[in-house]
């Protein structure tokens, strides 16, 4: 963090319009002309429970969350679990839990403002928050205010979040002019009036406060046009520009929000959204859906996904192209369910049946969400393959501002691989008048047979989840058996040489090329580890980074290149298995004495100091403990 920028955590309870307060703040930071980038944190319930909201903003581009923040305006939880009188709660003092929480993470010098209307002295000292001492101890600077007070005297209680945004405003010397205008933008009447007037109120009574913090709105301008986009509308638009007209999906954490976003948009587009009753029916209606001509798509996170197993490997055999995003969360089982983490990346390479005959995505940032989205579609309809397309909990959620010409191209109604009336005519047909869909043609290198789509003339064949000839019929003959996986085992390496070719190319090389050091990512932790290359080069070390976005078919030439090029790495990934380690491991087994890895899985993306830290105590030997919830695994050998 440095200190020309603002860090503002918004805390309160889930059910308390945290994540619409924050996005509304963010946006306004936005049009003044800043850069931002959201991080969202909240607990597996619908109302209550301490959650927030953080937003890091400056002129140049935001990456990352940062370490830390430096203004807290914590707003208590109206929705907090009361004990009995007589009994202790188990869950600790929630009312006080978005001031007392919070703390930890407070940067020296630091504002707070809190809720006195909710957060009372008692309940501080109740809750054992030794906040005056704490805040002595790291000069920080308090400003209790009724919050709710104001919001009940000129409106409603539930407009204590624009009271706190009143005082944040004031605060860190910000016009209230561009919150007014998104107020303008979303209500009218009685009720904008009233936020308004909320608005100015707390920043009337907070204005006349004495103010010593160094805690300022930075400053700076967009020389294009801007957009917030998460990673998730990411995704979903990149659907819709690729020519999806068809979803199926069941609702679960946090792929859901990809899948309301494309529900909420393909009717405008003339297509379907269907919510179904569980996972296998969601898929299983997308294959449907792709095999009759409609481009199609479904995910869900890891137990969702499980138990796609078994259509995916449908998708595989009958080679219908099939897009699914599968959104990681912590596991396994049902395990942390609103927090990131890396862990499902060996189940999306292997589950199913049988040999993998699939391709797979990893997004590292909100710009490739998009761009590798359409990507999805392109590869799976050309090679009749399914495809993920991998995030998390991190890169769904977190929003950054973007430039809105990222959006200016035009949509693909492209089937790929699917052939005309006409050259179905031409092409080769079994005697009983059966298209052969499935071709024994030696000289098809990119093992693509051209398809039919049912309802044209000539193009009938059957379609079996078994071993199958050319037209479908069920054969378990050896030859037919060793053709048929051949065939569809070439696909991966064309799509490999395809996509070596694409650009942008989708694995992303950060810092100096003659660097002595590298550090190896994938995902969504892509733009925190550019911010650590940033400062350890600074700091006078060399080391530059690859984040990787291909996961199968694995980009065995990029990565090759990076790690000839430096004499160590350090693979950074939140899971506790170093999975993507193993993955490098198996496919590039020379490199194995150079890889070491910095793994975190506490349920919180890395931020950049963390792994700073983890690069000089593995480049003075790893004996050294990180001071965060990281841990470190020494290279083979060492």
């Amino acid at each position: 963090m440095t200190d020309s920028e603002l860090v503002w955590r918004l805390a309160g309870g889930s059910g308390d319009g945290m994540d619409s307060t924050g996005q509304a703040f963010e946006k306004a930071l936005m049009r003044m002309g800043l850069n931002v980038f959201s991080h969202r944190h909240y607990p597996s319930r619908i109302r209550g429970g301490h959650t927030y909201f953080e937003v890091r903003a400056g002129g140049e581009k935001v990456r990352s969350r940062g370490d830390g923040y430096n203004f807290l305006l914590a707003l208590g939880d109206s929705f907090a679990r009361n004990p009995q009188e007589d009994q202790p709660a188990y869950y600790g003092e929630e009312e006080v839990k978005p001031l007392s929480e919070n703390l930890d993470d407070l940067r020296e010098g630091g504002v707070i403002v809190y809720d006195e209307g909710m957060l009372e002295e008692d309940d501080l000292a109740t809750a054992d928050v030794d906040l005056e001492e704490r805040a002595e101890a790291n000069d920080w600077h308090v400003y209790p205010i009724d919050l709710r007070g104001i919001a009940r005297e000129h409106g409603r209680e539930i407009m204590r979040n624009t009271a706190g945004v009143g005082a944040t405003a004031a605060l860190i010397g910000m016009d209230t002019e561009p919150v007014e205008e998104l107020m303008s933008d979303r209500m009218s009447g009685d009720i904008l009036e009233s936020n308004i007037t909320v608005l100015e109120e707390a920043y009337e009574q907070v204005t006349e406060m004495d103010q010593a913090h160094d805690v300022q709105v930075p400053e700076g301008s967009h020389e294009e046009n801007q957009v917030l986009v998460s990673g998730s509308q990411a995704v979903a638009y990149g659907a819709l520009d690729a020519g999806c007209r068809f979803i199926a999906g069941y609702p679960m954490t946090p792929w859901t929000d990809v899948f309301t976003i494309m529900s909420q948009n393909l009717p405008n587009f003339g297509g379907i959204a269907e919510q179904v009753e569980d996972e296998i029916a969601a898929a299983s209606l997308a294959i449907g859906a792709s095999h009759t001509g409609v481009k199609a798509m479904s995910g869900s996170s890891g137990g969702g996904y499980a138990l796609m197993s078994e259509p995916l490997g449908l998708a595989e055999m009958t080679e219908t192209p099939l897009v699914l995003v599968e959104a990681m969360r912590a596991g396994p089982s049902t395990g942390m369910p609103t927090k990131p983490e890396q862990g499902d990346l060996e189940h999306v390479l292997y589950t199913s049946q049988g040999d993998s005959n699939r391709v797979v995505f990893a997004p590292g940032t909100v710009e490739e969400c998009y761009e590798q989205a359409r990507d999805a579609f392109h590869i799976a309809y050309d090679y009749q393959i399914p495809v993920t397309i991998v995030i998390d909990q991190k890169l769904s959620g977190e929003i950054t501002n973007i430039e809105e010409a990222l959006f200016d191209r035009e949509p693909d109604p492209s089937l790929g691989s699917v052939l005309t009336e006409e050259e179905i005519a031409d092409a080769p047909h079994h005697e009983s008048g059966i298209f052969d869909r499935f071709q024994h043609d030696p000289e098809n290198d990119d093992g693509v047979s051209p398809r039919s789509i049912p309802g044209q003339k000539g193009g009938r064949f059957l379609a079996t989840g078994n071993e199958h000839t050319p037209q479908g019929h069920i054969e378990e003959d050896p030859d037919n058996r060793v053709f048929q996986m051949d065939r569809r085992m070439r696909k991966l390496d064309a799509i490999r040489e395809e996509l070596d070719e694409f650009e942008p190319v989708h694995q992303t090389a950060y810092g100096p090329e003659d660097a002595e050091y590298g550090i190896l990512t994938w995902g969504s932790q892509q733009g925190t580890v550019e911010e650590a290359i940033d400062r350890l080069n600074d700091d006078g070390h060399s080391v530059k980074a690859l984040g990787v976005s291909d996961l199968m078919p694995y980009p065995e030439r990029e990565v090759t290149d990076f790690l000839e090029s430096v004499e160590e790495c350090l693979v950074v990934e939140m899971n506790a298995s170093a999975q993507f380690r193993g993955l490098t491991q198996r496919e590039l087994g020379q490199f194995g004495e150079k890889l070491s890895s910095l793994l975190k899985y506490n349920g919180n993306p890395f931020e950049p100091a963390e792994i700073v830290e983890g690069f000089e105590i593995q480049l003075n030997g790893g004996d050294e403990a990180p001071s965060a919830q990281t841990r470190i695994e020494p290279a083979a050998g060492d």
